[in-house]
């Protein structure tokens, strides 16, 4: 058994991947991640695999290896975008391992981050692209996440889900005028998914950040920083600051 005074590490991870066999491996890896007493959620699908699972620091580095190198996924994950971070506590409450038909829902066939996607930025040089005059930034998040913070000057397509974000691009963007684009969400993933979207729509400069507003938060020191506010997360933590620290457990939430 697993020692409760340990410290509690998290892992979000990600990749668009060809796994046509994704529904035979829901239950090998379920066990798999169970046998590691890990709790949180993973997500399949024939495009790929998304998730975020917290446990023991031994487990969450059994788990990475699987995933990157083990024999489960056969080297198909050989691209995984891999973060880690930790909780005072479990943040979550149990193991699920789901079949979805996206693993980022937003509706389009046409984006296909396996075939294109914008261009990945550093968080090391986010704030030159982001601060150029030219530079149309745009946060892709829902209006909840973008209530809870965001980089300074971003638009907030005030969508309720992702899903909303192809309406938004239609009404609001044109390849004409907006001739650089610089987007960012929570890890990464939605982007890969808006930039694929935005390219096929014939815009022609699109990046995003590489690791999302996560590894941002990691990576540049605050005083340095653009961002304003906390980054929301998925799970019992509610949201995160610089340094991927808590926030204040004094701070109410809403949930």
């Amino acid at each position: 058994m697993s020692d409760p005074n340990s410290v509690t590490k998290v892992a979000a991870f990600y990749q668009f991947a060809a796994l046509p066999d994704y529904r035979e491996l829901r239950e090998p890896l379920r066990a798999f991640c169970a046998d590691l007493e890990l709790k949180g959620s993973v997500l399949l699908a024939q495009e790929g695999i998304n998730g975020t699972l917290a446990g023991a620091p031994e487990a969450i580095t059994a788990l990475a290896h699987e995933l990157a190198r083990g024999g489960m996924f056969g080297g198909r994950l050989d691209n995984l975008e891999l973060k880690f971070s930790t909780a005072e506590a479990m943040p979550f409450g149990r193991l699920k391992v789901r079949l979805k038909k996206e693993i980022v829902t937003l509706g389009d066939a046409a984006a296909d981050p396996t075939r294109q996607v914008g261009t990945y930025v550093d968080a090391s040089e986010w704030n030159a692209l982001i601060s150029a005059p030219d530079t149309l930034l745009l946060d892709t998040r829902n209006a909840f996440e973008v209530a809870m913070g965001t980089f300074e000057g971003a638009i907030d397509p005030g969508i309720r889900s992702f899903g909303q974000f192809k309406d938004f691009a239609a009404i609001k963007l044109d390849p004409a005028k907006h001739r650089r684009i610089a987007m960012f969400c929570t890890g990464g993933i939605r982007c890969e998914k808006a930039s694929a979207h935005l390219l096929a729509r014939g815009f022609a400069e699109v990046y995003h950040l590489k690791g999302g507003i996560l590894k941002y938060l990691e990576e540049v020191p605050e005083a340095q920083s653009r961002w304003r506010g906390e980054c929301f997360v998925f799970d019992e933590r509610v949201a995160l600051g610089h340094g991927l620290r808590e926030r204040n457990k004094d701070a109410t939430r809403d949930e």
